[in-house]
């Protein structure tokens, strides 16, 4: 792999992570209920389910799922409901001060704070475009690909993994001065609705083909 192609990949999934969308919403209220510690475990969960897609894309899989509208409808509309949920579970939640005993690890609040980071990533479509249409245009074809999608697939994991613990952090900072619950009431109506647009945008969302038959 010419390290030019490595970086012009590498400019990309910086673009991609930061951009805001279900995960950085997921992080940012993973950081402001759960402290930052915790609240990594949203993080680790989203790249787990980003490993999952690469190694689905990588056997070959991912072209399998594009090609299938069903599949990938119901994909699709999976996110959607999760999306939603999310967002009507998080403008409902009570307000959590800020206390340094929340941000230290527990097992059965930091499963779930994983499983919802491992949820939001694998249910996005758009995440499985990227992975299964974009990832690969980066390969080189005369050259081993395992190596390559291993190169490409840890620059994917370190970058959204560095982008997130950022969002996770300000937002366990923000959490630390706050002391109103009315204050954080809002912040999680903010984000509970970030959430149900994002799952809105998703289901208004059509992939190109589809969009031009």
């Amino acid at each position: 792999m010419e390290f030019s192609v490595w970086v012009t990949y590498l400019v990309a999934t910086i673009i991609l992570s930061v951009s805001p969308g279900p995960g950085v919403f997921s992080s940012l209220a993973a950081g402001l209920n759960h402290g930052f510690r915790r609240g990594m475990w949203n993080a680790v969960g989203m790249q787990f389910a980003n490993f999952l897609l690469m190694g689905i894309v990588s056997v070959g899989l991912g072209a399998i799922l594009l090609a299938s509208e069903s599949l990938f409808t119901a994909v699709k509309w999976t996110g959607v409901a999760y999306l939603v949920w999310l967002g009507l579970a998080t403008w409902r939640a009570a307000p959590h001060r800020f206390d340094a005993r929340a941000d230290a690890p527990q097992g059965r609040d930091s499963r779930e704070v994983f499983l919802k980071g491992f949820l939001v990533n694998l249910t996005n479509p758009k995440g499985i475009i990227f992975y299964a249409a974009v990832l690969p245009q980066f390969i080189d074809v005369a050259r081993p690909p395992f190596v390559q999608y291993a190169i490409l697939g840890l620059t994917t994991l370190v970058v959204d993994l560095v982008v997130m613990a950022g969002y996770i952090g300000l937002a366990a900072r923000v959490l630390a001065v706050m002391r109103d619950p009315s204050h954080l009431r809002w912040v999680n109506r903010i984000l509970g609705g970030a959430f149900v647009t994002a799952g809105l945008a998703l289901a208004a969302f059509r992939r190109a083909h589809a969009a031009a038959s």
